[in-house]
């Protein structure tokens, strides 16, 4: 009778979960999480909700995980400096007083240990490290790089692997999103976040709050959803490293209009939902505070949770590192489908193996919002670019020393620079897709 039971109760589950997943197709990705937890167990219903609370984080370029990002991403275009072509993997430990570079590279001998040294202080002078504990100048700097194992550049150089034409460096997933939340395609809760850092420390460097605040700190914006469209942040958290001697109250009189400039007018929260150094104080901070890691941001660099992640860090890769490149190419895509006017919001997935030059998986989803189907969009984007490791880079133009300007404040919603940086944020397959769609 138990053993009757039990799988009876385990087909009611399958049941539940295939209705789940079914529903949750339809959605964004941020509905089909919410969903899953609304669900009325005792009614077996399924609420589809177009009303919600969403959050997303940011952390600034002072960040010690940013830090190494930074460096690691300084240590790619030193590289590409030399010789577009290079292989780089390299990441980055910090703490008090040490950073610790260590990877594999394949470039020109004339990239030297003391060149990554003096890139690496190079950065964090830029971003402000000045403070006892953590000077760009004194910091001890260990070089810790050898060359790339032989095995894995077989499997990626062409003419060498079980795929004759160049391979991706790796297996993995990776997902792009797209969302008409912004101007710039982006969720709005992680685009939030981003620009309200990324406006302190600006501030910071050359402004009002040059002296004051200090290079580590977070944001976290919470935003209301009506009919699944942003409408109000209801709560804003701000975390600022700050110099000795300013108070919790003068920390959020500095910090209160750089929110303002940036949630549209009317969203901001009340008074007391605005949360400035909630701890009071916020003078140690960095790398003297918390050790930090190269790659430990990852949903801070990409769509803030809005959007699901395939695991695999950006930072301190070389572009034939699909975790890097095909992302950028699911973004990319991605961001033409919905600008191209053809869905509200879109996810893409790519899949790829080692070795192997060509994707062994594509998705699309435009979760209910598409104007025309799927499969179509899919064979239209086919059809306008190269999906192999080396088609995407020679598409995006990615052989360029342009990696460490993306290591803080997101590696999408930005503006394509004019020396090929941000080249996956162009909407340059508009016309194409209409020709093709319609």
């Amino acid at each position: 009778m138990a053993i009757v039971e039990y799988w009876l109760a385990f087909g009611v589950t399958q049941v539940f979960l295939e209705r789940i997943d079914q529903e949750r197709i339809k959605m964004s990705p941020i509905q089909g999480q919410a969903a899953v937890q609304e669900h009325d167990i005792s009614t077996n219903k399924q609420h589809d909700l177009k009303d919600y609370i969403f959050t997303s984080e940011s952390v600034s370029e002072g960040h010690p995980d940013k830090v190494c990002d930074r460096i690691s991403d300084a240590i790619v275009d030193l590289f590409f400096k030399a010789d577009p072509y290079s292989r780089v993997a390299c990441e980055t430990l910090v703490t008090t007083d040490k950073v610790v570079i260590a990877g594999e590279t394949r470039g020109p001998d004339s990239v030297t240990k003391d060149d990554m040294e003096r890139v690496a202080r190079e950065a964090i002078k830029d971003i402000g490290y000045e403070q006892e504990g953590f000077h760009w100048k004194t910091a001890d700097v260990e070089v810790l790089v050898h060359k790339q194992s032989a095995d894995i550049a077989a499997g990626v150089d062409a003419g060498t692997g079980m795929d004759k034409e160049e391979g991706a460096g790796d297996q993995g997933i990776m997902f792009g999103y797209a969302t008409r939340e912004t101007d710039v395609l982006m969720p709005a809760p992680i685009h939030f976040s981003h620009e309200i850092l990324r406006r302190l420390a600006d501030a910071r460097k050359n402004g009002d709050l040059k002296g004051k605040l200090e290079p580590d700190a977070k944001s976290q914006v919470t935003l209301e959803y009506k009919n699944d469209k942003p409408v109000r942040a209801t709560s804003v958290v701000v975390s600022t490293q700050h110099t000795d001697g300013l108070s919790q109250a003068d920390v959020k009189e500095l910090v209160r209009p750089y929110i303002e400039q940036v949630l549209p007018e009317g969203w901001m929260p009340p008074e007391e939902e605005i949360y400035v150094n909630p701890t009071g104080r916020f003078v140690i901070g960095g790398p003297v505070g918390d050790a930090g890691l190269t790659g430990r941001k990852i949903i801070v660099d990409t769509y803030g949770g809005a959007a699901p992640h395939g695991g695999g860090a950006f930072s301190g890769k070389d572009p034939t590192k699909v975790d890097r490149s095909a992302a950028y190419a699911a973004r990319y895509l991605a961001k033409n489908v919905v600008a191209a006017g053809y869905a509200d919001g879109c996810t893409i997935q790519l899949a790829y193996a080692i070795g192997v030059s060509k994707p062994l998986g594509f998705y699309v989803n435009t979760h209910g919002t598409g104007s025309v189907p799927e499969e179509e969009i899919i064979k239209a984007l086919k059809q306008l670019v190269n999906l192999s490791p080396r088609g995407i880079r020679d598409h995006l133009n990615l052989h360029r020393p342009i990696y460490e300007r993306t290591a803080a404040y997101g590696h999408f919603g930005r503006t394509p620079d004019a020396d090929g940086g941000f080249s996956w944020e162009k909407t340059d397959l508009i016309e194409d897709l209409q020709k093709i769609l319609g």
